[in-house]
This record gives C-alpha cells, structure tokens and sequence, in this order.
C-alpha cells in the first residue's frame, strides 16, 4: 500500500493547492491513503468545520491535530463526525481521540498522533504514553502503525524513531513548518523530523512577515495573518507499505510549487 502524508496546512494558500492539485498527485503517484495534519488550517489557527469538510473533499482521509487542535471550538463536535484526531497524550478528559483504526486493501492501518514536550500545552509524557498504546497495536494485530509527532524539538523527534522504529512503519514529524532533509528508511522505518508546511513559501513559517519581523526587532507582539497573494506549497512524503509486514519499501518527498515546479528527493536508506 502506498501512503501519502502532508504536514501542516497553513490557511487558504495550504488548502487551495491541495484542493486543487490532490487528487492528481493521487493518481500519478499511485497514492492509496492520505494524511494530513490540520492544526493550522483555518487561518493559521485550528480547524473550522467549513475547511474541515474542505479537506476531507481534497481526497485526505485522515487528519491530525497539534497544540492548536482546540483553537476553532466547533472541533469538539467534528470529532465524532469525521476522521480527525487530537494528540494522544491530552489528559483523557479532552474530547477526540489521538488514534484512528481503518483499513487500506483489506489490511488494518492504524493513525497515531502524539505531542511533544518543549513549548508545547502541557500534556502526558510522550515518551512514556506511546509505548504501551504501540505495544497494544501490536497485539491487536496492526503491522501498519503510522505516528505523527508533533513536536518542536528535533531531539524529541529523532528519540521516538529510536524508539519505536521496530515496531511501526513510519514516523512523521509535524508543528515546525520547516522542511528537513533527513527523510530515510531506518530499519524499515519510514522517518522524517519535519515535513514541512503546505501553503505560503514565501513568508515566514506561512505567514506574513510583518508580524514576526515587529516581534523579533522590537518585542511586541500582533496577529499573525496570512496573505492572500503568495507563492504556494504543496509538500508531502510518499511511502510505500509492504502488505504483510508493514516495513516501509520506498520513500519519497514530494514538494509541489503552484508554477508547476515540482521537487522529488527519495529516502535514504539507513
């Protein structure tokens, strides 16, 4: 099975060119299933449920969240009408869920989205709330486990592919908006520290670039906006499945720009 993720989308820029440009990458790239984080998708800031249903229309099948999962109230109701989920280690009495159990062909997938600890909300340990909630997969019988950490740390990432690596198919960094190059195949892993946001490219992390700029030369902040004119992004890895055991085969990053440029760079194999 073949597996497309894309990181986060960032406003109107990040939906448009998925909306207008999925389905096609779908079919060129042979593209089975298709997750996508929203956290930022509706005007940077949480999920509406008009850009919900956008979303899930584009051809994405599953959605994860991050530490803006709540920012957009009306979320509390979409969760138990569509396929999206919250970060795992929330305190057990937020609403959501942070997994998501389907199939792909006939073979059980499994969706798992997990937070990080360094200037995030605070939340239950990562680290130690994942294993078990992997180990119980396992026993259920899922080989194809798909994490998204969200995470601001480079080392909190790279420590849960060291730790999980043997026992899901891919880990897949989000919440940085900044693409890294490091995308490989470790131990049959599928692994990435961030893959980057979908929407304006040539801003800062999507947005405009007054507001960060004031905050960084003079310390006062303002709200970040998202312009209407910019150049777009469309990023996302493409991984392949083995049906029987899980292992990641093949990996690619694709990075689609909106003048037709396209970008393709394949896994290192570790």
């Amino acid at each position: 099975m073949t597996i497309g993720f894309i990181g986060d989308i960032v406003g109107k820029p990040g939906r448009s060119i998925i909306s207008e440009n999925l389905f096609r990458l779908k079919k060129e790239h042979h593209i089975d299933f298709v997750i996508a984080n929203y956290e930022n998708a509706s005007h940077g800031f949480g999920l509406t449920q008009k850009n919900c249903d956008e979303l899930f229309d584009s051809g994405i099948d599953v959605m994860t969240g991050g530490n803006h999962s709540f920012d957009k109230k009306e979320i509390v109701t979409l969760f138990d009408t569509h396929n999206l989920l919250r970060p795992i280690n929330y305190p057990s009495v937020m609403p959501g869920s942070g997994i998501y159990k389907g199939s792909v062909h006939g073979k059980k997938i499994a969706v798992v989205n997990l937070m990080g600890y360094y200037t995030m909300p605070m939340v239950d340990n990562p680290f130690t709330t994942i294993v078990p909630i992997i180990d119980t997969l396992v026993e259920e019988g899922f080989v194809h486990i798909i994490v998204d950490i969200h995470a601001e740390a480079t080392s909190e990432k790279q420590a849960i592919l060291h730790l999980l690596q043997e026992k899901v198919s891919a880990i897949l960094g989000t919440h940085t908006h900044v693409g890294t190059d490091d995308l490989q195949i470790s131990n049959g892993c599928c692994y990435v520290t961030d893959v980057g946001l979908s929407g304006c490219c040539d801003g800062i992390i999507g947005v405009d670039p007054k507001t960060p700029l004031d905050r960084f030369l003079v310390g006062i902040g303002g709200h970040f906006d998202i312009p209407t004119k910019c150049k777009r992004l469309l990023q996302m890895v493409v991984f392949e499945l083995d049906e029987t055991t899980g292992r990641c085969l093949e990996a690619k990053k694709i990075k689609y720009y909106d003048s037709g440029d396209v970008v393709i760079s394949q896994a290192w194999i570790n």
